[in-house]
């Protein structure tokens, strides 16, 4: 194994050494509630600056994170083909090594499947359910979990180790910041109930065996108050902020050639003209997010 990184530096120059690569998704998070959090350790990599998701929920988010997507501004005045190719091109300086383009991710339009074949581990750890292994986002990684818990991304990062015989590329979602807005131990016994959110996949379960008793017993749930409201939003402050901290911590023991891409995967409503969370929602507030990227300072 010794010899795949010589055989790496020697396919893209002999003494270039490709990055290694980070990529971080906040699950949910709202780019104003990033931007009210006291995030000093991201900001070493980079100042956060709003952008637009591709999708309003989990899933379809990070299947274009890895198509080798990331938010995007929505410039006006050019062909979208245009902005797709130059979002492509930004990988060869990311990984620090000659120009990429977006034909080096044909046919499988697949960031894990390009770099594996860049001499890359590939490592995905994601948080939500829907993102679990026996999805298709798992594929063409060597190894791809789900974490045991929703929102412990400092577990997540006691997990990764760094390759040395070869660069590494992690893919990590991560959902403090998703309802129901928990840090590490802590429990959603004393939140407001929404059972859509806990327990959608169990309730559906019981809907298909029986729509008309469970349509009948089922109570509807009542929607927060402008205080409830208020306290999510809060709280998605503090969970925000808890994540800059934990990050700060990997910082010190990520090779100096590592480099980052953090973001959030959509919005969330809190409130807003009628709307809470997110999904089924056209709302600027789930689609806009934050977004920074860069280099281990």
């Amino acid at each position: 194994m010794a010899g795949i990184l010589d055989g790496i530096r020697n396919r893209f120059g002999g003494g270039s050494q490709p990055n290694n690569v980070v990529f971080i998704v906040f699950d949910s998070c709202r780019w104003d509630a990033y931007k009210d959090a006291r995030t000093p350790n991201l900001d070493r990599i980079a100042v956060a600056e709003p952008r637009f998701s591709y999708a309003s929920w989990t899933s379809p988010s990070h299947y274009t994170y890895l198509m080798g997507m990331v938010p995007h501004t929505s410039p006006k005045g050019v062909f979208a083909s245009n902005v797709y190719r130059d979002e492509f091109c930004q990988w060869s300086r990311r990984l620090n090594i000659p120009a990429v383009e977006f034909g080096a991710f044909i046919p499988q339009l697949s960031l894990p499947a390009f770099l594996k074949a860049q001499g890359y581990y590939c490592e995905g750890q994601v948080s939500l359910p829907v993102l679990n292994p026996e999805t298709s986002m798992s594929a063409n990684f060597d190894t791809y979990k789900l974490a045991p818990s929703h929102n412990d991304l400092q577990a997540i990062f006691d997990r990764l180790e760094f390759k040395s015989d070869r660069p590494n590329f992690f893919f990590i979602n991560t959902g403090e910041t998703h309802y129901p807005y928990l840090l590490p131990g802590e429990t959603a016994e004393d939140l407001p109930h929404l059972s859509g959110v806990h327990g959608v996949f169990k309730s559906l379960d019981e809907f298909l065996k029986n729509p008309g008793e469970f349509l009948e017993d089922r109570k509807e749930d009542e929607f927060f108050t402008p205080q409830q409201f208020r306290a999510f939003y809060d709280k998605q402050v503090v969970c925000a902020e808890h994540l800059d901290a934990v990050v700060g911590r990997f910082l010190e023991r990520c090779p100096k050639n590592t480099y980052f891409l953090i973001m959030s995967d959509h919005g969330e409503l809190f409130g807003e003209e009628g709307y809470f969370g997110h999904g089924p929602i056209f709302h600027e507030k789930v689609f806009e997010v934050f977004f920074l990227e860069g280099m281990r300072p």
